[in-house]
Order: C-alpha cells, then structure tokens, then sequence
C-alpha cells in the first residue's frame, strides 16, 4: 500500500496529526489495503456552523458549533459535545477519529462523532447556555438522531445541557425522543453506573494490567493526574481494590503521601472546596508537573491532552501507564515510553467505559426498561476486561505496543464491516 509519510508531529500541535501517525502504524502493520485506508482516514462528515445567541444583556453574539462525524459503519455515530474555547475543527476531528477506534475496540455497534461550541461557559449564565444549547441542536437536528448520530457530553458539558439537548431535539420531532442523547439525567432515562463508568473501565484495565505484569494490587503504588470525575472514580475504585493512591492532582497542584491518600476524604475535601484541593492536610503539596516524574508502580493521567511529551517522557518512572484522559501521550513521546519497557493501556480502550456504558443507556432507552446499576456494572467489567484480552493478544501476535495493538484491533474490526457493507 502506497504510504505518504507524514510531517513530523510536534508536541502538543494538531492532535489530528497525531491520531493519524499511530492510525498509519497499526495501518501499516494489518496490511490495510488503499482503498479502505482511504475511507477509514477521512471524516465521513463535517458540519460547521453559526449560532446568533440573544445574550443577557440582550446583545447577540454569534458562537462557532461543529460537529464531525468520523465514521457510521458499525452502526450511528456516538460521541460528546464540548463547551471550551480552545474547540477547532483540527480537534473536533482527531477526538471524532478516536471515538470510531474506541467503540470498535470495545465491540459496540457505534460509530466515531464528536462536536463541540467556541466559548467559555464559565463566563455565561444557564440561561445563556440553555440558549446556546437548544440553538445548536435546532443547526443540528438533520445530523443527530437516534438511528444518525448520538451525542454526549463532554468538556463544559454535563447531565444538564444533554436534558436541554434532548428536549430541544424531542420538540422538533414533536414527540419524546429519548435515545437521541446520552448522558442525560436519571429522570430523563439516563443510566446508572454512567457517572462512574470511565473512571471504573480504567480501574478494570488497570487491573487487567497488573495482572499480566504480575504487580500485585496489594503491594501497588499508583498516581493519578487529573482529579476529576474520571481520576477520582478511577482512584476510589483502584483504592477499594488494595491500591494504595499515594499521589493525585489537580489545577491547583499536585498532593503526595507514601502511605496512601485517603480517597474519600480528598473527595470530601474537593467537592466542599470549590472543585479543588487547594489546603488539603492529608498530603503533601508538590509541583504539578512532579505528578508524572515520581516513582511508582502505575501512572494514571486522567486529566488533558499532551501531558506525556518528548520533554517528560525519558523521566518516567512507573510499570504500567493507564490512559483516563483522551490523548494524554504525544505521539512523538511513545518510542520513548516504548523503549523504557513501561506498558501503556492506551485511551481508546482504558477510558472506553464511559461509551461503553453510553451504549447501555441508548440500549435502554429504546427497550423502555431500566437496568439496575449491578447489571450494568457487571457487563461493563465484563466489556472491559474482553476487550483489554483483545489487544493484549494483538500486542503479542504483531509485536507492537498496546496502543499500536488497540488501534489494530480497531481498524481490524471497521475494515471488515466496511468490506461486508461495502462502497459504491
């Protein structure tokens, strides 16, 4: 197959870039042929539009919105939507790509969205974001659906804007439509085990992880970088399970004791302190970026893009690396990694259980029954720890690391549909 090799990727720049890079690699190693090389790399849709928003002060600003859809093969796209001023296109498009490699590794019948606004909802009022919100789903309401493509949220979004998204989204269809979002409030069909469910897919892999490294969970030191919903799930449960979390962080710094930090306290202490940790007596306060250089046995960076770079990468000093947040490692720092021997549990399948339990809630939805939060529970550890087996067998039968094997097993499994439903 005809490869043209691709600029040098930079750190912490176009992590489209940097999706493609590895989804090249695995390419190049599954023998993909052009022409579904070709589908596969490119966005199936990308949709970019204008939103006039009456604010409070009745003054109209008019928001960039997108939405991308990477691929429909496996089934209707699914992914988030994200509130933050930092949204581009280039961006939308990378975490639209991830989202197709991410349901296909963990075997759900969905396929790769993402969207998002330019904006700061930080600086709006709800009422200005419930306008924002329902302006965005009136511009998209010929892309989503439940059978087309199923948002979710994401960064500066929650339970809140998805209850705004499927009531806007219901409206225009004149009836209740349910299943167009997920993500949404328990009253409005939302699922439980949803608002641990990431958090919990990475305690799973993290696991799956230690156990073909033979770390013993007992004896096991971990740190986790970002304590937000997903680093403070994935900490408590780790921490149930014999681990001792002796390092998390946040954005007013990072907090260590090599006896262990007592989980639910420091979430007590985060949710009672304006979302942060700032002054908290059970650790020792140190430098942010001291997080990912200390020596233990697992690293969890739970927080933003690029934190793993060509700058940090050689200073790492754990086993096993498990990926909370989307894109934490650079492409350029994963030979770095790669050579150091250190294991890594890559995004697209660490974090998939978030989507994995956002395929629960749709499946619920249009059965019109709800599952218990142990039913739930019990077949997203099972998703899981399958699909974590998949890519460790990968790993071993190409000889590749983890990342290179999840995406394998990703492209493996949209490249057959692909041929089954065939092009015109």
């Amino acid at each position: 197959m005809a490869y043209i090799e691709p600029a040098p990727i930079k750190d912490k720049e176009n992590p489209f870039e940097s999706m493609m890079s590895r989804f090249q690699i695995a390419s190049q190693a599954l023998g993909l042929d052009d022409e579904v090389y070709n589908v596969l790399k490119s966005p199936a849709k990308q949709v970019q539009v204008s939103l006039p928003v009456t604010m409070d002060d009745s003054s109209i600003q008019v928001f960039e919105g997108f939405r991308v859809i990477h691929s429909n093969i496996l089934g209707p796209s699914k992914g988030g939507v994200r509130y933050d001023m930092s949204v581009h296109m280039d961006e939308v498009k990378a975490l639209a790509a991830w989202m197709t490699w991410k349901c296909a590794v963990v075997d759900i019948p969905f396929g790769g969205a993402k969207g998002g606004i330019k904006c700061n909802p930080r600086q709006m009022s709800a009422g200005e974001i419930e306008r924002l919100t329902r302006a965005y789903t009136f511009a998209m309401a010929e892309i989503f659906g439940p059978d087309r493509d199923i948002p979710a949220p994401d960064m500066g979004t929650g339970p809140r804007e998805m209850a705004w998204l499927m009531d806007a989204y219901s409206r225009i269809q004149g009836m209740t439509v349910n299943s167009v979002v997920t993500g949404k409030p328990l009253v409005l069909g939302g699922s439980l085990g949803r608002a641990e469910a990431t958090g919990r897919g990475v305690m799973v892999a993290a696991l799956a992880a230690m156990e073909k490294l033979k770390i013993n969970p007992y004896q096991a030191s971990i740190a986790v970088q970002g304590f937000g919903n997903v680093g403070s799930y994935a900490s408590l449960l780790l921490e149930e399970r014999g681990c001792r979390v002796v390092a998390v962080s946040d954005l007013s710094g990072a907090y260590y004791n090599k006896n262990g930090i007592p989980v639910e306290e420091a979430i007590k202490y985060r949710d009672k302190n304006n979302g942060h940790l700032e002054g908290f007596e059970m650790a020792e306060k140190i430098s942010g970026e001291d997080i990912i250089t200390l020596k233990v046995d697992v690293l969890v960076p739970a927080a933003t893009e690029d934190v793993i770079t060509t700058k940090n990468a050689d200073k790492i000093n754990v086993r096993l690396i498990v990926e909370g947040a989307n894109g934490p490692t650079s492409a350029n720092a994963d030979p770095i990694i790669n050579d150091k021997g250190i294991m890594v549990a890559p995004d697209i399948l660490a974090n998939a259980g978030g989507v994995t339990v956002s395929y629960f809630e749709w499946v619920q939805n249009r059965l019109g029954y709800k599952w218990s939060a142990e039913r739930v529970n019990r077949r997203s550890d099972r998703i899981m720890k399958d699909a974590f087996d998949r890519v460790y067998k990968a790993s071993l039968e190409y000889k590749v690391s983890m990342r290179i094997a999840a995406y394998i097993v990703a492209i493996d499994k949209v490249s057959k549909t692909y041929k089954f439903r065939g092009g015109f």
